[in-house]
């Protein structure tokens, strides 16, 4: 949906308008007894994507319409290229806003349903051709223009859903779970659509969902936000190889807990006692010998062997194996908690003779955190 919009001090007076700024600060927002905004500052670079990761019920699509002005804050400020804009109209903010539902025109053809804002605005008939003639090609819907969303497929509605969005030169585009409702396949496809248009548009855009993969994938910058509450916000790499807290961690895949004590200190590593094993971990700060920490590891940060090696690697008890395709998923109980780990596929055969006896398992360093 576009939230059509009049002449304001936000509007450059050129025919191309130019990627905004945004700025939140300090936004709360209750909904009776509860907290849905916890204080979230953050700001989004202009012309850029920002991504918003968080599960079912963090508050993520209350940013978006406080954002977009279809709510107000509590308290806390809104800011475009400066411009405080709390108090403005949804009519007033130049802003394309994609709903999870998408909310197509049911009774209006592709041609109207994308041309809707520029009429709303008061475009010219003219005009209004020609920007949706533009549009359509941009969004790959030529040829499309007489049909209704009921004979478009899933991904063609996404895609007048995003037309209609962006066609009377929206500044900051909203994306509420765009792809939530499409099969796999057809997600990837898509995304790589909205990826395309974002930076041939460079409209600047917050993507939310709470698909990872989505997030990583298409944000120049990401933020993990939780209960109302920003708890991560970087470049996504960055933020995937070294989150900020043990519950981001553990939501970005950091699903093994392990308790480790601090035994000695190198110049440029910790050496750590788990299960057996001595782990010389690159250091990140002081370490205190004595001291015990928890290690948090994904899966993938750990294979599975059935000889002692090395003096680094974990012993356990093989418990169970899945077959996950392009990998093997073992389950290794350990005398502190259980651990999943990876091993090649190839090698079912011989570990599957191996569950209920010893084993060990090898971590890849330079991907383990220390807390």
């Amino acid at each position: 949906m576009f939230l059509p919009s009049q002449p304001t001090c936000l509007q450059r007076g050129s025919s191309e308008a130019s990627p905004t700024e945004l700025r939140v600060e300090n936004l709360v927002k209750r909904y009776d007894s509860y907290l849905a905004l916890d204080g979230v500052s953050f700001k989004a670079d202009s012309g850029k994507t920002t991504a918003i990761l968080g599960p079912s019920g963090s508050g993520k699509t209350t940013l978006l319409k406080i954002i977009s002005g279809l709510l107000q804050p509590d308290s806390g400020r809104v800011y475009f290229d400066g411009a405080d804009v709390t108090e403005l109209p949804p009519q007033r903010r130049k802003v394309g806003y994609v709903f999870q539902s998408l909310a197509l025109f049911p009774h209006m053809k592709v041609f109207d349903n994308v041309a809707f804002p520029l009429d709303a605005r008061g475009y010219g008939v003219n005009e209004i051709e020609s920007r949706v003639k533009k549009i359509l090609e941009l969004t790959r819907l030529q040829g499309l223009e007489e049909r209704y969303p009921r004979e478009l497929s899933g991904g063609q509605q996404q895609r007048v859903a995003l037309a209609r969005a962006i066609a009377s030169e929206a500044q900051l585009l909203l994306l509420d779970e765009p792809l939530a409702s499409l099969d796999t396949p057809l997600r990837a496809s898509l995304l790589s659509e909205v990826k395309r248009i974002q930076e041939e548009t460079r409209i600047t855009t917050l993507y939310v969902t709470h698909d990872q993969g989505e997030a990583f994938s298409v944000g120049h910058k990401l933020m993990v936000i939780f209960d109302g509450r920003v708890e991560a916000f970087g470049v996504p790499f960055q933020v995937f190889a070294r989150p900020p807290t043990g519950r981001v961690a553990a939501f970005l895949g950091f699903t093994n807990a392990l308790k480790a004590v601090v035994v000695n200190e190198g110049p440029d590593h910790l050496e750590v006692q788990a299960l057996g094993g001595l782990i010389p971990i690159p250091r990140e700060g002081a370490g205190v010998v004595g001291k015990e920490l928890q290690i948090l590891f994904r899966p993938e940060s750990a294979e599975l062997s059935l000889r002692r090696e090395r003096p680094s690697q974990l012993e356990g008890v093989l418990s169970n194996l899945v077959f996950q395709g392009r990998s093997l998923r073992a389950t290794v109980t350990t005398t502190q908690d259980e651990i999943e780990v990876t091993a090649k596929p190839e090698r079912y055969d011989e570990l599957v003779t191996r569950i209920g006896k010893t084993v060990y398992v090898d971590l890849k360093v330079d991907e383990l955190l220390l807390v």
